[in-house]
């Protein structure tokens, strides 16, 4: 089955390239089934790579997906044309009443931050209660994820000494939790960030669930109330180039950036990334969707929450 997309969303061609079925809304009206309802509130500067990225790991469903984005009323995006913001987004404040099968939160190039000191964290508080009531299951991705349990439980995050920069091998404390169906005991995770959690602030904490950890990137996924909410510290979302080109952005810059790790080849930036993670990604954002979403959302959309 194929995502529903708004018509004219930049990401239908381009995954149409990929041999990705989707589907724009004028096409999806004529279905007399519910999609699940999935809403996107997308924090990262290159919207349009964002969204691509995560539509194309949401398309491997067998459901028909029906995908909103969200934006902030508190910040301007400055990588974005103004255009595609006002074609493909809506302020948090024109979807509060609305209720979601799924969402995802995105990381954020703030994680360097306090975090009452970003300038929208007032409304990301606002968000962050609303889904509670308003969405059955959340992804939190990276800064996100960071932001949501200091939020929701009050687990602090800690600067690091040198970026978690590259692919780092992780195991499951559960592998018998619906979200890891299908994994190997060893899964590949994309990770690029200054911050990191404890994993003691996690273990003690009586709501939370450490599912996923590395021995070099730490804690990388968290579970809390049964599966409504999802941390994940790492982007299982990226494309096989994204690390490549935040390297080489940086590196042009600054003189003190290292290589990502356990990604080119040989670890030579000249020769193309090992693509490592990839059916890991698929198989978590299938499992999430069908497990977490599909499996525990009402037929009735308005009797979430």
């Amino acid at each position: 089955m194929p995502l529903r997309l708004p018509d004219l969303l930049p990401a239908i061609e381009l995954l149409k390239h990929e041999n990705i079925f989707v589907m724009d809304d004028s096409r999806a009206h004529m279905q007399d089934i519910r999609p699940l309802k999935i809403v996107i509130l997308n924090l990262m500067p290159l919207k349009i790579t964002t969204e691509t990225d995560l539509i194309r790991l949401l398309s491997n469903t067998p459901l028909q997906l029906e995908i909103s984005f969200m934006k902030l009323k508190s910040h301007t995006p400055k990588n974005t044309p103004i255009e595609h913001m006002m074609m493909f987004y809506r302020d948090f404040e024109e979807m509060r009443n609305e209720k979601f099968d799924g969402m995802i939160i995105t990381g954020a190039p703030v994680e360097q931050m306090n975090f009452e000191d970003v300038t929208y964290w007032p409304e990301m508080k606002d968000i962050f209660t609303w889904a509670r009531t308003h969405v059955t299951s959340t992804l939190y991705i990276c800064w996100a994820a960071q932001a949501g349990l200091y939020f929701h439980y009050g687990i602090p995050k800690y600067p690091l000494q040198k970026k978690m920069f590259g692919i780092f091998p992780q195991q499951t404390s559960d592998p018998q939790l619906p979200i890891f169906r299908g994994f190997d005991d060893v899964f590949q995770m994309p990770h690029s960030r200054h911050t990191e959690i404890h994993r003691d602030d996690i273990l003690n904490h009586p709501d939370l669930t450490l599912i996923a950890e590395g021995d070099e990137c730490g804690v990388s996924m968290v579970m809390a109330r049964s599966g409504r909410e999802f941390y994940i510290t790492g982007h299982l979302e990226y494309a096989p180039n994204t690390l490549d080109t935040e390297y080489r952005r940086d590196r042009d810059v600054r003189d003190d950036v290292e290589l990502p790790r356990h990604y080119y080849r040989n670890d030579d930036p000249n020769q193309p990334p090992m693509v490592t993670w990839r059916a890991h990604a698929n198989l978590l954002y299938n499992n999430w969707i069908n497990y977490y979403v599909y499996q525990e959302t009402p037929y009735d959309i308005n009797q979430i929450g």
